[in-house]
């Protein structure tokens, strides 16, 4: 049983695991399951899921085995006719205080703690608090909206391989903090096989990606 909060869902490093071990154990009898990060930590301490991929960590997840394995980047996400994505300077990265007057589109914190909480803070960082126009049920709810020009959001940059026409993107400057880490977490009790061979193929994945060269 594996779990996953909905933005971990779109990163490469989970469905690539998954696809591994049903390649490697093909027997295996697989049930996902996706939530929020505390709905998804308090079903591993209850043994309701085996691993599950998370973008943050609640206190109660100090009982788990919880391991970094990526820092993903976060992009801003705008109506193609937004002023912002017709700047001169192709590629140009964008300051997050260039986003205070703007109008986001979030998706309800229940659904994506971890990763509103930073969208959040680092907001306040940069000196604002962002003006909320539209509350998504989803995270990939969002870019229906910030298609039809209801405001912009900042998302996963693997989100941004959904086809959704409409949409540009921008990269935010390094300084702006803006990043969305992306956990495996489970029971630190003895695992069964297939448990172990998940967690030593996300590991083995994520070292990978990380001496992969930057193109």
């Amino acid at each position: 049983s594996i779990g996953f909060t909905s933005s971990a869902a779109f990163h490469p490093l989970v469905s690539s695991a998954v696809r591994g071990l049903r390649l490697s154990l093909p027997e295996l009898a697989l049930r996902l399951e996706e939530g929020a990060t505390d709905e998804l930590t308090a079903d591993l301490l209850a043994g309701r899921l085996d691993v599950a991929f998370l973008r943050g960590i609640t206190v109660e997840a100090a009982k788990l085995s919880v391991e970094l394995v990526d820092r993903e980047e976060m992009l801003l996400a705008m109506p193609d006719d937004h002023p912002l994505a017709h700047q001169p300077e192709a590629g140009a990265v964008l300051d997050l205080k260039d986003l205070a007057g703007e109008t986001f589109i979030f998706y309800r914190r229940q659904s994506g703690q971890g990763l509103y909480d930073r969208i959040i803070a680092a907001c306040q960082t940069a000196g604002f608090s962002p003006k909320v126009g539209q509350d998504a049920p989803k995270l990939a709810s969002t870019l229906s909206l910030v298609a039809a020009g209801l405001g912009v959001s900042i998302i996963p940059e693997s989100m941004a391989r959904l086809e959704t026409s409409g949409i540009a993107y921008r990269r935010f400057s390094e300084t702006s903090g803006v990043s969305a880490p992306l956990y495996l977490a489970w029971r630190p009790e003895p695992a069964r096989a297939a448990v172990t061979n998940l967690i030593r193929e996300v590991k083995a994945r994520a070292r990978r990606q990380d001496a992969a060269p930057v193109r």
